[in-house]
């Protein structure tokens, strides 16, 4: 029986936006009457985001549902999803980014097949269904869809979407895999390591995506793409 959703959220550099993203998680209302589980991860940020979560917390006594935990070290999203999971306690979890490029009111969207017992493990894709979507940079959509396709052909499956940070699983399959990669090359590594469990059952669902500007604060590079043909590879 499902009761709890975990929500897992790396943070790095977020002071401004931080608590916009929180607001949102914190209202939003899971069908069946689901629990939040919102569970932080400050990846030794420079600015003030760790501080600024302290006090979200601390002002309000109806966040009980918000963990935060610290690494003293900066070691990379992957890392932080990697504590996030480890102390997850929900029997479903979903990855939230900590800026505002998703929509947490569609929560709802990824957990109904899983709520309907058909998937295990589901996918919010940016480039299906009819919700509203930025015009931002081409290069990096080309980016993402070589990388969906380059995925697609070493595990078998028809994914449109394989970067997005939308991705929720079972707790017992995601808490299952040795996960390895400490940065941006968790999509592809998490992606081939499911793609092996016999039986598993992926959905995608469409999702909105309200991108940001690298002066608003995005971080993924070019670099990170490299990374990622070379985690399609090694996984």
């Amino acid at each position: 029986m499902i009761t709890t959703l975990s929500i897992v959220i790396p943070a790095y550099n977020e002071e401004p936006t931080i608590h916009l993203i929180l607001d949102k998680v914190c209202k939003v209302r899971l069908p069946g009457d689901l629990k939040k589980e919102i569970i932080i991860v400050d990846d030794c940020s420079k600015d003030n985001t760790y501080a600024t979560i302290q006090k979200y917390i601390a002002d309000y006594d109806t966040r009980k549902e918000i963990q935060l935990f610290k690494h003293e070290k900066n070691a990379g999203k992957g890392a932080a999803l990697h504590t996030g999971i480890a102390k997850a306690t929900g029997e479903v979890l979903v990855i939230q980014d900590a800026d505002l490029e998703y929509d947490p009111n569609e929560y709802a969207l990824l957990l109904q097949p899983i709520l309907d017992n058909v998937a295990d493990v589901v996918y919010g894709s940016r480039f299906i269904g009819g919700k509203p979507h930025r015009i931002l940079f081409f290069w990096h959509t080309l980016g993402n869809k070589f990388l969906t396709f380059l995925s697609n052909m070493f595990t078998n499956l028809n994914l449109t979407d394989m970067e997005t940070c939308y991705k929720m699983f079972r707790s017992n399959i995601i808490k299952n895999i040795k996960l390895n990669e400490k940065r941006f090359g968790f999509e592809p590594e998490v992606t081939a390591k499911i793609a092996k469990v016999k039986g598993l059952r992926i959905y995608e669902v469409g999702i909105s995506y309200y991108g940001r500007t690298f002066e608003e604060g995005k971080k993924i590079g070019w670099k990170d793409g490299v990374r990622a043909i070379l985690c399609i590879l090694k996984y």
